[in-house]
């Protein structure tokens, strides 16, 4: 989810305003780094109205996770991929559609709750169980479609729940090249391997399911 896709959110009050602004400053910069004067200062609050909606940095870090999850799900509900009527083209069309979205700068793609987890898994339990809700959420919306597709082509020893949480695998790897490289090539890259694979285990070819 990009930049501008976030500040298209309408803010509603102070909460919203540090949640949105916590999108952005975290991917930036990390979780560690970030502090609560910059977040208020990105959001345009007083950090009177931050302690009166968050009691620290590491709640505001759980909320957002939660928001990310929000202002995700919607962008994904809406994307077009779901109006195929091959299942598998579905799964094509969401990688194709995760694809697009790598544009802009780096922190403008990449994803708050994976940016947050390999820095606080170890340090904080609310934090990493709030990125792992997140992540595997979002990789659930996936399930039924990859479901549909090993049933229709016949996909011997294939889990849909497996294969969906490794769609999500190898797109938090995409950001950590495109991270390391700091550009967003390393990541398309890596996403066009990922769509590769899937097309190649259920025998399809881009004539077959687009």
């Amino acid at each position: 989810m990009s930049a501008r896709q976030i500040d298209a959110v309408k803010p509603d009050g102070a909460r919203t305003r540090l949640l949105m602004a916590a999108l952005n400053v975290i991917r930036a910069w990390g979780y560690s780094a970030t502090t609560v004067d910059e977040l208020c200062a990105a959001a345009g609050v007083s950090k009177g109205a931050f302690f009166h909606h968050f009691d620290s940095k590491e709640a505001l870090a759980v909320a957002a996770a939660d928001f990310w999850s929000g202002t995700t799900g919607a962008l994904f509900a809406g994307a077009p991929y779901h109006n195929h009527a091959d299942p598998l083209d579905r799964v094509l069309g969401y990688i194709d559609f995760r694809a697009a979205l790598l544009d802009g700068p780096v922190e403008s793609f990449t994803c708050l709750v994976g940016t947050m987890v390999q820095e606080a898994f170890v340090a904080s339990p609310s934090i990493r169980a709030a990125c792992e809700a997140s992540i595997f959420g979002h990789a659930r919306t996936l399930e039924a479609d990859i479901a549909e597709a090993i049933a229709l082509y016949g996909v011997p020893d294939a889990s849909a729940p497996s294969l969906a949480a490794f769609t999500q695998a190898a797109l938090q790897g995409a950001f950590i090249l495109a991270k390391a490289k700091g550009s967003p090539e390393a990541a398309r890259d890596a996403v066009a391997h990922l769509r590769r694979y899937f097309a190649m285990l259920f025998h399809a070819s881009d004539g077959l399911a687009a």
